[in-house]
Parts: structure tokens; sequence; C-alpha cells
């Protein structure tokens, strides 16, 4: 399998310019490089939007979250509203790049130097986004990627890191946390495809979905998954390590920490060859869905965004839209990780702006923009635009 991870890791490592380390999720990576980079005990500063998993990771690691402020316009880190009494004491800063938008990483690289503390990188959304003219992940001390994104591999993933000389002490960690393949969970792999694509041509979509809710296999019923308090409590006092934080961090990806089988690895690089093709689609639909009145264009030039974060008024009458035309909508984050969980965090100093883009960020995929457009422009939705600094 060593020479299976070989080509996945030189493809990317030729993309990237850094040393990468396969990994079977982006969840996984970041554990690993959490537990690599981080004491337990240590606060780290990260987004408040942002994937609940991602938040459990990083209690797994033992660590205690710090919610950052954030620009309404596009859900990045914003720096300077960063209180100096915040930036102190901070063991490491884990940045989001949200839908593929890059957060500050020159700016946060330099407050990171100052402090002595490492820059984590989560790139999941962000493969072919650049930051001050290198890519997203060419930052930090260390970066996790997604191949269930863009390349829609649906497993597996990378951690990069900047120091090639720690690859044989991270690969060791990997291989111990690691679960050993199952032939069962390598044959759903490879079906699942075709799965899918019967069950979107048949239009059961929704019939799977209520299937799924009666046998208690839907895990989300609600953006967020339930928090469930008490449980998480005890699993906080035993961190660090996944085992307690289990049930949380499986959540969409049950096979987030087992080693891949040669048909996954085999199925993976033939995707990730294909990068290129994907990320012109997404950088040409992206360009479109940002000049549209929902759009919210920033600074530099277009990247290649995963989902393209529009601007809507009423969000749910825009995804009821949507869905007529079964143009599903994912990845939404609201309520801000501070609302949700605020017994587990410290919040955010200035929260109104992560609270207005997490109401109001719609995001939709790039390769559907001309349909996404036709269907906001039929059912008359607004945009929204941020007031004042907060976008209160």
């Amino acid at each position: 399998m060593v020479s299976a991870y070989a080509e996945l890791e030189h493809l990317m490592r030729g993309r990237l310019g850094r040393e990468c380390l396969y990994v079977p999720s982006c969840r996984f990576g970041l554990y690993l490089a959490l537990r690599h980079w981080c004491a337990p005990g240590g606060r780290v500063l990260m987004s408040p939007v942002n994937d609940d998993v991602i938040f459990f990771v990083v209690l797994a690691a033992g660590l205690r979250p710090v919610q950052a402020p954030l620009n309404a316009r596009d859900g990045s880190i914003d720096t300077a509203a960063v209180p100096e009494s915040v930036w102190q004491g901070l063991s490491a800063v884990l940045t989001t790049n949200l839908y593929g938008n890059p957060d500050p990483a020159p700016s946060l690289r330099a407050h990171c130097d100052r402090l002595g503390i490492p820059l984590l990188e989560d790139a999941a959304h962000a493969v072919g986004s650049e930051s001050g003219d290198r890519p997203v992940g060419a930052h930090g001390d260390a970066a996790v990627f997604s191949l269930s994104k863009h390349t829609g591999a649906k497993t597996g993933g990378f951690l990069a890191f900047a120091d090639p000389a720690l690859r044989t002490e991270l690969a060791a960690a990997r291989d111990e946390l690691l679960h050993p393949a199952r032939l069962s969970a390598e044959l759903a792999y490879l079906v699942r495809p075709y799965a899918e694509a019967t069950v979107r041509g048949l239009r059961l979509v929704r019939a799977a979905r209520a299937t799924m809710r009666l046998l208690g296999m839907e895990e989300r019923a609600e953006i967020r998954m339930p928090l469930r308090p008490g449980e998480l409590r005890q699993a906080v006092t035993a961190a660090p390590g996944l085992a307690p934080f289990h049930s949380w961090v499986r959540v969409d990806m049950h096979d987030y920490r087992l080693a891949p089988g040669r048909g996954r690895i085999r199925r993976t690089t033939r995707l990730l060859d294909r990068l290129d093709t994907t990320l012109a689609a997404h950088r040409a639909g992206t360009a479109t869905l940002l000049d549209s009145p929902w759009g919210a264009p920033g600074p530099g030039p277009v990247q290649p965004l995963f989902r393209v974060p529009l601007l809507v008024a009423d969000r749910d009458a825009a995804i009821a839209a949507l869905g007529g035309r079964r143009i599903t909508t994912g990845y939404l984050y609201d309520p801000p990780l501070d609302d949700y969980a605020a017994a587990f965090t410290e919040p955010s100093p200035a929260p109104e702006a992560a609270r207005w883009f997490a109401r109001h960020a719609l995001p939709v995929d790039p390769r559907r923009a001309e349909e996404v457009i036709e269907v906001l422009r039929a059912s008359g939705a607004e945009p929204a635009t941020p007031q004042g600094p907060d976008g209160g």
C-alpha cells in the first residue's frame, strides 16, 4: 500500500510544493496535526462559521476552541478585530478558508510568528485557492486537505507540512491511529457512485432520505448535529483521544479513520488526476455567480470556490426555490459555533458579523451557476448586504 499512497502524495506534492502525507480524511489529518503541534490544554483560534465536526476534532485533541471575529462578506477571519488580549495565550491559529475563500494567511502567519505559535490551515474547501500569491496550505506549519470535496472522491485527504524531516514521525502517528481496512467498507465505497446515480436518475432522492430517517440513519435533522452536552462534558474530561468523541467526529463519514483498500486508492488517484479540469469549471462558475446580484466578490483573482456563498435576504425561501429544481443546498453552518456550543468554547469578541453571514450565506455549486441564477431571479430572491463593519 505504500506505493499506492506514494502516487497520491506525489500528485499533491507537485501541486503544493510541500511534503504531503495521505490520510483517510481531512478530519483525521486535522486531529493528527493538532496532536503533533499543540499540547493538550491549549487554546486555538478558529472560525465560528465552520463544520461542527471540526469543532469536535479540536475538543478531541484536548484543546479549547476560541472563536474569531469574521468578515461578514465572505466568512474569513478578521485579524484586525482580534484583540491583543485574545492573541496572547493562544497555542495555535486554525484557518477555515470557508467554501474556498482564503483566510488572510500572510497576516495570520505574521501574528503566529510574533507569538511563536503554529499556523494550521484547514484547506478542505480550498484546493486550488491562493492567498498572498501562494497556494492555500503553503503558509502554515501544516495544512489539511480533503479529497471529498472538489475531486468528489468522498474519501481521503492529505496532511501537508513545511518540514520534510517530520514525515517519518507523522506517518508513524497516522498508522497508529488508523483502523484496518474492511472488505465490506471497500465494497460499499466502490458501489456507492452507481447507487447514487440510480437514485438521482429515478428521482428517488427524497424517498431515500425519508427511508434513512425512518431507519435512524439520518444523523442531522438540523444544520448542526445534536450537541448532547452531558455526554460531551464526559468526553472532554477524557481528552485527548478520538474514541470518546467518535459519535460526533464520525458524522457524515463513518470511514474517517479507516485504512483504504486498493480499489479506493485507485479511484481516488484517477479523480485527483482530473483536478485541473474540475478547478477550471469551479472557477468559471464562481466568476458567473460573483457577478450576480447576490454575489460578494472580494479582492484579488477569482478563486475556484467549492461552493459560492451568495448573500440572500430570505435564505430559507431561496433554498426551497432551488429544491424545486432539484438543486440541493448543503454546507450550511448556522448558528455560529459560539452560539451552538457556548459552554465548550470561548466566544468571539465581535460575534455579529459571523451571525449575519451564517444567517444569509447560501452556498451553491458553481458548476450549476446559470441554473441557480435563473431560479433566484424567477423566485424574486432579494440580495442581502452587510451593514457596517459587523454586518449587522
